[in-house]
């Protein structure tokens, strides 16, 4: 059975160009009209992938992530936004989903969006690693999941895959443009405040002081590193 994808939006002409497109890249395809009747798909199948619009009737798209975020539901989310607002994209990836597109937008760049975080999501699959241990952070890759404390902490898939990248390179000054390559598999250049919105999110989860980040440091004009807290 090939890969499953539930595709959410209220626009018909929407609906039928990415279901078009979906089915002739391979994929097979589900459709809901709305963010209440798209949680309840979820909940009952199982999905390779949510194509998720922002603005939908009953439940909107950032209700609907919240929701199954919160409801530990990790299916990949690619979410589609009419709107060219910078704090609805962060908000959006904030909330999980695993990356966005701006309408208008090419069925072509939807396809090679799709692939991107589905090649990722079977690698993740795949392999299996020993944990890692930086300061008191100590990773459990098998797990997708880290402990600090004794506490145990959660993570999106995109979030996991970048802390756990950055520890595998401990020291390593990285660009945002490797981490975009590396953490979602882009094979075209990207928009790299993804990578800033989920480096933001791991230091409040991670980091002692958020505003004083012991483990992900900022290296100016560069990028990111992660190194042993001082």
């Amino acid at each position: 059975m090939g890969k499953r994808i539930l595709i959410v939006d209220d626009e018909k002409s929407i609906v039928t160009l990415l279901k078009f497109n979906v089915e002739q890249a391979g994929f097979e395809t589900d459709v809901a009209n709305d963010g209440q009747q798209a949680v309840e798909l979820v909940e009952r199948n199982n999905y390779d992938l949510v194509i998720l619009d922002l603005m939908l009737p009953e439940m909107d798209g950032m209700d609907v992530c919240r929701h199954l975020r919160n409801n530990q539901i990790d299916v990949p989310i690619l979410m589609l936004t009419a709107k060219d607002d910078e704090f609805d994209k962060v908000l959006g990836l904030e909330l999980g989903a695993d990356d966005y597109l701006t309408k208008p937008f090419s069925p072509k760049e939807v396809i090679a969006r799709i692939k991107a975080i589905l090649r990722r999501a079977v690698k993740a699959e795949e392999n299996s690693f020993s944990s890692l241990r930086i300061g008191d952070l100590i990773i459990y890759p098998d797990r997708y999941e880290a402990e600090m404390h004794g506490k145990t902490l959660t993570f999106t898939r995109k979030e996991f895959e970048l802390l756990y990248y950055l520890a595998s390179h401990k020291a390593k000054v990285l660009s945002r443009d490797q981490l975009l390559s590396a953490v979602w598999n882009y094979d075209f250049v990207g928009d790299t405040r993804i990578v800033d919105v989920h480096v933001s999110h791991l230091r409040e989860k991670i980091e002692p002081v958020t505003k004083k980040p012991a483990y992900i440091k900022t290296v100016r004009g560069l990028g990111y590193k992660m190194e042993e807290p001082q």
